[in-house]
């Protein structure tokens, strides 16, 4: 029952709860007695549909926005936000820290030294530098963030290669892992650092580079075979050995004398890490029992203040217009590329944004008003214009260089918008926007405009058949769109061509009405 009874007429409905297997109380209590799912408004703004609104003289999307919902719900939490602001403001002023400038000054010069070291860490842990001394039986020590793993004893050392072993931007084609023996959980399923008071074994454990915190001058004896249990307990003894003979810590590799670092921004920092090292040695609160204490209490008032901040922006933005620096990028945008003048009149690259919404409106357009199909072949345009609307990933793809060239292109121009949408403060990243347009489809639907059967461009891409149909679909209406565009800014040329590909297009099963018929 969607609801019982007639909304307005009937004071009572009635529900017959017909339950045929066993059931839990509390889920039968949940779905008697249980509350409706929170409705939230998933209202988002549009360039196609701005440029509609700013075109039409009766409109405008401020007043849109004014009377959304999403603008009702956000109006509607405001009370309700200034309680949880007013709780915030009283837990931060209970909050009593004793020489709070020191405590904050302490804390300065801590995070500065933690983030030279994080600097000096991840130049240190590359493979020129750390593999010459990844040698059996080498003491390190590992941490992955917060999780520390203390000092274990190298093993051995590994590359494996990336994806199609290939160097990109995103870095090297190897990756390196090193085989540690750490002390570990003894029944965990999987490796787990060892707790008080549990029970500990040595296990070799795959460790990326960037996750040494430190390469110790001190190599301990390993047996040839690890396998027994009693041959890696023997190595933890070893490790427990050397810490006990260096209480104030194990030595380790000196980064510029034995790992002949020479870059001169890392000595920069070297000596910075020297700086601020000799200036909290020296701190009056250097020595301060209470310290650990009063360092807490400073990080609770620091959460504390960064939450009032983003409360008291929400409530900014919720008693004000919602979206409206969104919307101020978003006009700032359309004037950088065109699309509008300075009175905010619509151009002609804005008329003929007016009619994609299929896909990246923006991106549609520049390609036209680029020239980008104005030479190029029917069947090529057809099959750039497929990855605006593909959203499948083909991980084994290989593009013929014809359709690499046209697709460097396409990314070109994304890589062009996504710089001018930051220069614009529009939140986007620009390298997952230029991502974002996949090519998995563009030999595919390329093949299938030159005539080609469905059984056959299917064994070219990984892709299910399914989703390559839905793709075609998209495709059309896409070009559907392109058509009406072109004819609205009176390109007759480009017009007639991207008609032509929809013929070339919907053809066949993949446009048929029914499997059955």
């Amino acid at each position: 029952s969607g609801r019982a009874g007639r909304r307005g007429i009937d004071d009572r409905g009635i529900v017959i709860l017909m339950v045929d297997e066993k059931m839990e109380p509390s889920v039968a209590k949940a779905m008697v007695k249980g509350h409706a799912d929170h409705l939230s408004s998933s209202f988002h703004l549009g360039y196609n549909m701005l440029l509609n609104l700013m075109r039409t003289e009766e409109a405008n999307p401020e007043f849109m926005i004014r009377n959304s919902f999403h603008q009702f719900q956000a109006e509607r939490a405001v009370p309700e936000m200034h309680e949880t602001l007013k709780k915030l403001r009283d837990e931060m002023d209970s909050i009593q820290i004793k020489d709070e400038k020191k405590v904050e000054e302490y804390f300065n010069i801590r995070q500065q030294l933690t983030k030279i070291k994080e600097d000096m860490r991840a130049v240190i842990n590359t493979p020129q530098y750390i593999l010459p001394f990844l040698q059996p039986g080498r003491l390190a020590r590992v941490r992955d963030g917060e999780i520390d793993w203390g000092w274990g004893v190298v093993f051995n050392f590994q590359k494996k290669p990336n994806e199609k072993g290939k160097t990109s931007l995103a870095g090297p084609a190897y990756t390196y892992y090193a085989d540690v023996l750490l002390h570990c959980e003894e029944e965990a399923l999987k490796p787990t650092p060892i707790a008080l008071g549990k029970q500990g074994e040595m296990k070799i454990v795959p460790v990326a580079l960037n996750l040494f915190d430190g390469i110790s001058s001190v190599r301990v004896y390993l047996p040839q075979d690890l396998r027994p249990v009693n041959s890696r307990q023997a190595v933890l003894k070893s490790l427990k050995e050397v810490q006990r003979r260096f209480p104030d810590g194990l030595p380790l590799l000196d980064p510029v004398d034995d790992m002949h670092i020479t870059d001169d921004s890392f000595k920069t920092w070297l000596r910075k890490a020297e700086s601020l090292e000799d200036r909290l040695f020296s701190h009056p609160l250097f020595d301060d029992k209470t310290l650990p204490d009063k360092l807490v209490a400073h990080d609770r008032k620091n959460l504390l203040l960064k939450e009032i901040k983003m409360v008291q922006k929400q409530i900014k933005g919720s008693t004000g217009l919602c979206l409206k620096d969104e919307l101020k990028s978003m006009k700032r945008l359309l004037r950088r590329l065109g699309h509008t003048n300075s009175d905010n009149v619509i151009q002609l690259k804005g008329r003929f944004a007016c009619e994609i919404s299929a896909a990246d409106e923006i991106l549609v357009t520049e390609l036209v008003f680029n020239g980008v199909f104005n030479d190029t072949p029917v069947e090529t345009c057809v099959a750039m214009l497929s990855a605006l609307v593909c959203d499948e990933k083909d991980k084994n793809l290989h593009l013929s260089p014809e359709m690499q060239k046209a697709y460097n292109i396409i990314k070109e121009n994304a890589r062009t918008v996504a710089k001018v949408m930051v220069e614009c403060k529009i939140n986007i990243d620009a390298e997952e926007y230029v991502e974002s347009f996949k090519p998995s489809v563009v030999d595919v639907v390329y093949m299938w405009c030159q005539g080609k059967k469905f059984v056959e461009i299917c064994k070219m891409t990984d892709i299910f058949e399914g989703n390559i149909i839905r793709t075609m679909r998209r495709l059309e209406e896409l070009l559907r769109q392109v058509v009406v565009a072109t004819k609205a800014i009176g390109d007759i040329n480009l017009e007639t061509k991207f008609a032509k590909g929809i013929e070339l297009l919907r053809r066949d099963i993949v446009f048929a009405s029914s499997l059955y018929l």
